[in-house]
Protein backbone atom coordinates (compact mmCIF):
# COMPACT_ATOMS: atom_id res chain seq x y z
CA UNK A 1 0.00 0.00 0.00
CA UNK A 2 1.46 3.29 -1.10
CA UNK A 3 0.81 6.55 0.71
CA UNK A 4 -1.19 8.92 -1.48
CA UNK A 5 -1.37 12.58 -0.65
CA UNK A 6 -4.03 14.85 -2.11
CA UNK A 7 -3.36 18.48 -2.95
CA UNK A 8 -5.21 19.60 0.18
CA UNK A 9 -2.76 17.63 2.37
CA UNK A 10 0.01 19.82 1.01
CA UNK A 11 -2.12 22.96 1.54
CA UNK A 12 -2.67 22.03 5.19
CA UNK A 13 1.04 21.24 5.63
CA UNK A 14 1.92 24.57 4.02
CA UNK A 15 -0.49 26.48 6.29
CA UNK A 16 0.89 24.73 9.37
CA UNK A 17 4.48 25.53 8.41
CA UNK A 18 3.67 29.14 7.60
CA UNK A 19 1.75 29.33 10.90
CA UNK A 20 4.79 28.02 12.80
CA UNK A 21 6.65 31.09 11.62
CA UNK A 22 4.70 33.03 14.27
CA UNK A 23 6.43 30.98 16.97
CA UNK A 24 9.79 30.67 15.21
CA UNK A 25 10.40 34.19 13.80
CA UNK A 26 13.49 33.39 11.76
CA UNK A 27 12.13 33.12 8.20
CA UNK A 28 13.23 29.50 7.94
CA UNK A 29 10.01 27.49 8.27
CA UNK A 30 8.17 29.90 5.97
CA UNK A 31 10.05 28.71 2.89
CA UNK A 32 9.15 25.07 3.54
CA UNK A 33 5.51 26.12 3.80
CA UNK A 34 5.68 27.99 0.50
CA UNK A 35 7.28 24.91 -1.05
CA UNK A 36 4.30 22.86 0.16
CA UNK A 37 1.95 25.36 -1.54
CA UNK A 38 3.82 24.86 -4.81
CA UNK A 39 3.48 21.07 -4.49
CA UNK A 40 -0.27 21.53 -3.85
CA UNK A 41 -0.52 23.54 -7.08
CA UNK A 42 1.42 20.90 -9.04
CA UNK A 43 -0.72 18.14 -7.56
CA UNK A 44 -3.95 19.99 -8.35
CA UNK A 45 -2.83 20.24 -11.98
CA UNK A 46 -1.54 16.65 -12.15
CA UNK A 47 -3.21 14.34 -9.57
CA UNK A 48 -1.15 11.34 -10.79
CA UNK A 49 2.10 12.82 -9.40
CA UNK A 50 3.90 10.19 -7.30
CA UNK A 51 5.00 10.80 -3.71
CA UNK A 52 8.65 10.74 -4.77
CA UNK A 53 8.09 13.58 -7.24
CA UNK A 54 6.03 15.49 -4.68
CA UNK A 55 8.85 15.33 -2.13
CA UNK A 56 11.40 16.25 -4.79
CA UNK A 57 9.38 19.31 -5.88
CA UNK A 58 8.89 20.32 -2.24
CA UNK A 59 12.61 20.07 -1.48
CA UNK A 60 13.66 21.96 -4.62
CA UNK A 61 11.22 24.81 -4.19
CA UNK A 62 11.91 25.11 -0.45
CA UNK A 63 15.63 25.45 -1.17
CA UNK A 64 14.99 27.90 -4.03
CA UNK A 65 12.76 30.07 -1.83
CA UNK A 66 15.27 30.02 1.04
CA UNK A 67 18.18 30.82 -1.27
CA UNK A 68 16.23 33.68 -2.85
CA UNK A 69 15.51 35.02 0.63
CA UNK A 70 19.17 35.07 1.63
CA UNK A 71 20.39 36.32 -1.75
CA UNK A 72 17.85 39.00 -2.68
CA UNK A 73 15.39 39.90 0.07
CA UNK A 74 17.36 39.74 3.31
CA UNK A 75 20.10 42.18 2.20
CA UNK A 76 17.38 44.78 1.51
CA UNK A 77 16.18 44.52 5.11
CA UNK A 78 19.49 45.57 6.66
CA UNK A 79 19.17 48.61 8.89
CA UNK A 80 20.78 51.45 6.99
CA UNK A 81 20.18 54.14 9.59
CA UNK A 82 23.01 56.17 11.01
CA UNK A 83 22.73 54.51 14.41
CA UNK A 84 26.31 53.18 14.40
CA UNK A 85 27.83 56.29 12.85
CA UNK A 86 27.46 58.42 15.99
CA UNK A 87 30.65 56.97 17.48
CA UNK A 88 32.70 58.22 14.55
CA UNK A 89 30.78 61.50 14.35
CA UNK A 90 31.48 62.53 17.95
CA UNK A 91 34.94 61.06 18.46
CA UNK A 92 37.53 63.81 18.72
CA UNK A 93 35.18 66.58 19.90
CA UNK A 94 36.60 68.58 22.80
CA UNK A 95 34.84 70.13 25.76
CA UNK A 96 35.53 71.62 29.18
CA UNK A 97 35.07 69.84 32.50
CA UNK A 98 32.45 71.69 34.58
CA UNK A 99 32.27 69.12 37.39
CA UNK A 100 35.12 66.82 38.31
CA UNK A 101 34.37 63.13 38.77
CA UNK A 102 34.52 61.68 42.28
CA UNK A 103 34.56 58.14 43.58
CA UNK A 104 30.76 58.20 43.88
CA UNK A 105 29.73 60.26 40.85
CA UNK A 106 30.68 60.89 37.25
CA UNK A 107 32.02 64.15 35.98
CA UNK A 108 30.21 66.58 33.69
CA UNK A 109 31.62 68.12 30.52
CA UNK A 110 30.22 71.03 28.46
CA UNK A 111 30.70 71.49 24.74
CA UNK A 112 30.47 74.76 22.79
CA UNK A 113 28.17 73.10 20.25
CA UNK A 114 25.65 70.41 21.19
CA UNK A 115 26.81 66.81 20.79
CA UNK A 116 23.91 64.55 19.78
CA UNK A 117 21.42 67.17 20.94
CA UNK A 118 22.93 68.10 24.30
CA UNK A 119 25.78 70.41 25.28
CA UNK A 120 26.39 68.83 28.73
CA UNK A 121 27.27 65.19 29.24
CA UNK A 122 28.37 62.88 32.03
CA UNK A 123 31.79 61.43 31.41
CA UNK A 124 34.28 58.81 32.51
CA UNK A 125 38.01 59.43 32.27
CA UNK A 126 40.94 57.13 33.10
CA UNK A 127 43.14 60.11 34.02
CA UNK A 128 42.47 62.51 36.90
CA UNK A 129 40.80 65.73 35.70
CA UNK A 130 39.70 68.88 37.49
CA UNK A 131 37.18 71.59 36.69
CA UNK A 132 38.38 73.67 33.75
CA UNK A 133 40.43 70.90 32.07
CA UNK A 134 39.86 70.20 28.36
CA UNK A 135 38.84 66.67 27.43
CA UNK A 136 38.37 64.90 24.08
CA UNK A 137 35.68 62.31 23.37
CA UNK A 138 37.06 58.83 22.82
CA UNK A 139 33.69 57.04 22.53
CA UNK A 140 30.13 56.97 23.83
CA UNK A 141 29.02 54.32 26.27
CA UNK A 142 25.27 54.55 26.61
CA UNK A 143 24.44 57.98 28.04
CA UNK A 144 28.00 58.53 29.22
CA UNK A 145 31.03 59.68 27.28
CA UNK A 146 34.44 58.10 27.64
CA UNK A 147 36.99 60.89 27.34
CA UNK A 148 40.73 61.51 27.43
CA UNK A 149 42.39 64.55 28.98
CA UNK A 150 43.76 66.99 26.39
CA UNK A 151 47.34 67.92 27.21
Amino acid sequence: MELELAYWHWLVLGMLLVGFEIFIPSFTVLWFGLGAFVVAAFLALNPALTLGWQLFIWAVFSVVFAAAWFKFLRPKMIDRTKAGITQEAIAGETGMVIKSPTETSRGHVRFTTPILGDDEWEFICDEPVVTGDRVMIKEASGNTLVVNKVI
